[in-house]
């Protein structure tokens, strides 16, 4: 979740541990884990492993009760964040480590900070034994990087501190080209519960496209030829959004009806939902 402006979502010391308090109340309600997260100062952080609730209705939790203190202190209404929470269903064994470190070094990226180690709104120093959360499991990443506790401790401090770690820069670049959403192979993909969600719309997919094309007074043969236009590469990349928002068809289903890869259609997509 993105603030409005660098200074929407954390003024003070004291917003951080409301969140903190917010964050533990919402976990502990729906029986989700948090095993990882960083407070920037205008968006957040959170790896987190969910059960039976929904990680959609967690979030909106978390934003509607920390909303409602900023707004207590500020005496105003409104809008808070920006725009809706980005969520990635990520494979454990192949990117849970790339991600552990990718979330604790955003303040250094972002050049908030020269070292980890200065920040203090993460769970950095909780996976160095330093501090602990009731509502932080801290247990699962260490377990990957580590047969006891001290070698795990050690195996994360190494992490953190290696230069050049190439997973990190092309990390949701590896999203599945089946399904943005998800970090992992085709097994991971296909281990995951089909959605159980009914459609928004009454259009089918050749109906969605024939509908975009009048509106944009382009042809279906424009979209589905060799031209990497950007006005064409928008138009495909937006019927791939709506076809996912309303629930009309994959990014596979999409692809084929447009003549191009799975892989194509979903880094038009990441682009759009990037902007």
């Amino acid at each position: 979740m993105r603030g409005n402006h660098r200074e929407d979502i954390f003024a003070t010391t004291e917003d951080r541990y409301a969140l903190n308090g917010i964050v533990a109340k919402v976990v502990e309600r729906y029986g989700a884990r948090v095993l990882a997260f960083c407070w920037m100062t205008n968006h957040l952080h959170l790896l987190i492993q969910i059960k039976e609730a929904p990680l959609g209705k967690i979030m909106q939790q978390i934003a509607r009760r920390y909303s409602r203190h900023r707004h207590k202190q500020l005496s105003t209404t409104g809008h808070l964040f920006e725009r809706r929470y980005k969520a990635w269903l990520v494979d454990t064994d192949a990117y849970l480590i790339a991600l552990l470190r990718y979330i604790h070094r955003n303040p250094v990226r972002a050049g908030m900070v020269e070292s980890v180690d200065d920040y203090p709104w993460s769970s950095h120093r909780s996976y160095l034994g330093q501090e602990s959360f009731s509502w932080l499991c801290v247990d699962f990443g260490l377990a990957l990087l580590g047969k006891n506790l001290l070698s795990a401790r050690k195996g994360y401090r190494l992490l953190i501190d290696q230069e050049n770690y190439a997973s990190e820069d092309r990390l949701f670049d590896e999203v599945h080209p089946e399904d943005p959403r998800v970090l992992g192979s085709d097994s991971f993909l296909t281990s995951l519960p089909p959605p159980k969600l009914k459609p928004k719309s009454r259009l089918t997919l050749d109906q969605l496209i024939a509908d975009i094309c009048d509106q944009h007074s382009i042809s279906i043969e424009m979209l589905r030829s060799s031209t990497k236009h950007q006005h064409v590469s928008s138009i495909r990349a937006m019927i791939a959004a709506r076809a996912q928002n309303e629930r009309v068809a994959t990014i596979a289903e999409v692809a084929r009806s447009l003549d191009r890869s799975p892989a194509a259609v979903s880094r038009l997509l990441q682009r759009r939902l990037s902007r």
